[in-house]
């Protein structure tokens, strides 16, 4: 596994991250969480990232790993105290959902507390940004970031205030790549990529995925046609995962997944390094060609 540091913080991070979104929402028991974490981090995983709105998954993630808090970085995000269809960034809500989140993930702190899909109003009035930096202050977080997409996601990178900035990257959603991580690099602040493999989108082949996000990444490929989405899925999906990583900035990629032989998998895949100059070039070239202004980043 190779490992990355994550901007100015002191975290060395495993360029393959876990993502809790899938086993809050999959009624998955502890004993099969715990399976699949002890599985991630035996395979060299060493972040693991959730939100306080992922339904039961820091619970989960609390119990399965709470004899080995010392083997990874924990992140997780605020915002959402009652759910994610029901925003909530009153600093009060954002410093008590905080600490709900600490007792769920049963430790004492996270090493980065985020943001989780702020608009740029709502950040532009300092309230939120100054609510995290007091839990910092409290030693309820160690670092500070931002996990979105857009206009939002360029203010908090211009701001200066966050340490990490989590985004989308993919074959399908590139607009990150040139507006938001050249400057993100000059900051030293260090990226997290959100959905690295578009969810998959293209295995039904002509037939869309059911999820909301998957139907905006399956519209965009069948457009972008990418050649190399011809081959297995085993080989596509490695296609696409190195092309998230050979992207300059990207410190970590966050996959999600409910099987524990996956993260050997992905880990067998990445030992080939970055993508061939050619392929990447020819990947960002079609992205550049295709692509118009209503492709953005899927927050």
């Amino acid at each position: 596994m190779e490992y990355r540091q994550l901007g100015k913080t002191d975290m060395r991070v495993s360029v393959l991250g876990f993502g809790g979104w899938e086993i809050g929402y999959g009624h998955r028991s502890v004993s099969a969480v715990k399976k699949l974490l002890n599985a991630a981090l035996d395979a060299g995983l060493n972040v693991i990232d959730t939100a306080e709105c992922y339904v039961t998954s820091e619970e989960l993630i609390g119990e399965a790993l709470r004899d080995r808090r010392k083997d990874y970085c924990l992140f997780t995000k605020c915002g959402h105290e009652r759910g994610w269809s029901h925003a909530d960034w009153r600093p009060e809500s954002l410093l008590r959902s905080t600490q709900r989140s600490l007792k769920r993930l049963k430790t004492d702190h996270v090493d980065l507390l985020q943001l989780h899909s702020c608009d740029e109003p709502e950040l532009r009035k300092g309230d939120v940004i100054e609510a995290l930096k007091r839990a910092r202050d409290r030693g309820y977080t160690r670092y500070i970031g931002y996990s979105g997409d857009g206009a939002a996601a360029l203010y908090a990178v211009e701001c200066g205030d966050f340490d990490t900035l989590q985004t989308s990257v993919s074959i399908a959603d590139q607009e990150a790549v040139d507006v938001l991580l050249p400057l993100a690099a000059k900051r030293e602040i260090g990226v997290i990529a959100k959905r690295p493999v578009a969810n998959v989108a293209w295995h039904n082949g002509n037939r869309p995925p059911s999820d909301s996000y998957g139907r905006v990444y399956w519209k965009r490929l069948q457009e972008l046609q990418y050649g190399f989405l011809r081959q297995s899925l085993k080989e596509s999906v490695a296609i696409a995962l190195r092309f998230t990583l050979s992207v300059p900035g990207i410190h970590t990629a966050i996959v999600g997944t409910t099987r524990p032989e996956r993260f050997e998998e992905n880990a067998a895949v990445l030992v080939g390094g970055s993508l061939p100059t050619e392929l990447f070039e020819s990947i960002r070239s079609r992205w550049r060609e295709v692509a118009n202004e209503r492709w953005a980043g899927q927050t």
